[in-house]
């Protein structure tokens, strides 16, 4: 493993992402507002990560899966470092809490600890809402497919280091060029959206951080009450709503549509995402019709959009269901417990090891009964190999060890058991918003620097679904791979 080919895939992302963050400069000219100190960082950080990445031009990149691995861990430390920088500037944030804001907003979490958001600048509601965006496909996965310039012939392994999911669907011969595609219906998504949200009464910026937020699922908003705000226009409602959806759903299946190919669609898991949703929305509409008291025009966009936001991992709100009473509350937790789709912008578990695991139980209870047959798990008509199903059962054990993990660690630290629980879950998952003092009408700014920067790390984890940090951990993954 060089040290070369991870600094040249370093000073890469790092001009890639100032290059990104001059974005928020020209939001800073539009609105008059201060911008030098930043655009003065901007122009240092891209001509020494230039002159590395120049001295480096001619030292040819051959990244391995174990360098690939150690490479995202440290990128992610890195995007929360620059991140941090703008709010530290021009919101008074110390390190540790804009630290955190930063990366909640690559991970796509949208926990923050701004207590008065409608009160930043423009340029740091848009520079959040950039991060999102950003780390919704994975800047990482960007370049890639920029990755003609460092590694033409290791892209794959750093794409499987940053990827989410069971396994990888490749669409196109190069990697790269799946990247590419990936982006570019991720653009077209985000435009639609925002055009969508514009055409029905959000001004242009709100449109375009909202659209950002909803198709990386992220969850910033540009307002306190989040989409509360627009909470009576029910178009802007249903539109976010089917916008999270959408971003929940696996991106390879939005890329076979480009080809008049509906398959990605039909899959077990796309099924069974569909099924959860509509199930636990026609629930929760139900509950809250019968408990709020809104007329049924409402409780169904409400609930609809309760649900979509929970389990695609958005964590955008309308209003407060934490307080809808004990019953949404079950059925809002279920939700946060699922997540969306493998190879989608959503976090958690993914409704793809759902249906693994319970094809799986279902295949030894059958073995039970007829200890001589031969019992193996199919989804989608392919038979599942033993090495992933392994794979996802240690998944399983590893998300839920590191939600009782900060669960322990917030509960001795004197939070309270519901608060504790649903903070650990809403930031492993990269939800956002939970329950007790993270409910949807709360933030984080409560907790301690040194709590900030563990649940931080936390976040990482989960956004890089445990294995790709945990392996670090492993002696063998130092001595040979």
């Amino acid at each position: 493993m060089s040290f070369k080919n991870i600094l040249k895939v370093f000073a890469t992302i790092n001009i890639i992402l100032s290059l990104f963050f001059m974005l928020d400069i020209g939001i800073a000219i539009i609105y008059h507002e201060h911008y030098y100190k930043f655009l003065d960082f901007l122009l240092i950080f891209i001509t020494f990560n230039a002159l590395v990445f120049a001295t480096l031009y001619k030292h040819k990149v051959d990244l391995k899966i174990r360098g690939s691995i150690i490479t995202v861990n440290l990128i992610w430390l890195i995007l929360g470092s620059v991140g941090a920088v703008p709010l530290m500037l021009y919101s008074h944030l110390n390190f540790a809490s804009a630290f955190f804001e930063a990366i909640s907003g690559f991970t796509t979490t949208g926990a923050t600890v701004y207590q008065d958001i409608e009160s930043l600048p423009h340029m740091v509601l848009f520079h959040r809402s950039l991060m999102h965006w950003l780390g919704g496909m994975g800047i990482v996965v960007l370049s890639v497919g920029l990755l003609s310039i460092i590694n033409p012939n290791g892209g794959l392994s750093l794409f499987k280091a940053e990827a989410t999911g069971v396994s990888i669907d490749k669409i196109t011969p190069k990697i790269k060029d799946t990247a590419k595609t990936l982006w570019l219906v991720y653009i077209v998504l985000t435009l639609a959206d925002a055009l969508l949200l514009k055409f029905f009464g959000m001004g242009w910026f709100d449109a375009i951080n909202h659209a950002f937020s909803t198709i990386s699922t992220g969850g910033f908003s540009t307002k306190n009450s989040s989409l509360g705000y627009w909470g009576d226009n029910l178009a802007i409602v249903w539109i976010t709503t089917l916008f999270m959806i959408l971003s929940g759903i696996n991106f390879i299946a939005h890329i076979k549509l480009f080809n008049d190919d509906f398959s990605g669609y039909k899959t077990s898991e796309v099924k069974w995402y569909f099924i959860i949703f509509f199930t636990l929305s026609i629930l929760l509409t139900y509950y809250y019709y019968l408990n709020v008291g809104n007329n049924l025009i409402k409780a169904s966009a409400h609930s609809f959009f309760t649900i979509a936001s929970v389990l695609t991992t958005t964590g955008f709100a309308t209003t407060n269901w934490a307080t809808w009473g004990s019953g949404a509350i079950v059925l809002v937790f279920i939700a946060m417990f699922i997540g969306g789709n493998a190879g989608s912008t959503a976090g958690g578990v993914k409704v793809i090891r759902y249906v693994i695991i319970f094809k799986s139980i279902f295949s030894e209870l059958k073995r039970v009964i007829k200890p001589n047959s031969m019992i193996s798990v199919f989804v989608d008509g392919s038979k599942v190999g033993d090495k992933v199903i392994l794979s996802v059962f240690v998944f399983f054990f590893l998300f839920l060890l590191t939600n009782v993990v900060i669960f322990l660690y917030l509960l001795f630290n004197g939070h309270d058991a519901l608060t504790s629980l649903s903070a650990a879950f809403a930031i492993v998952g990269n939800i956002g918003p939970g329950f007790g003092n993270v409910d949807p009408a709360s933030n984080f700014a409560f907790f301690s620097s040194t709590e900030k920067i563990v649940l931080a790390i936390a976040m990482i984890i989960g956004r890089l679904e445990c294995f790709t940090l945990f392996v670090l951990f492993s002696p063998s993954f130092w001595k040979r791979f």
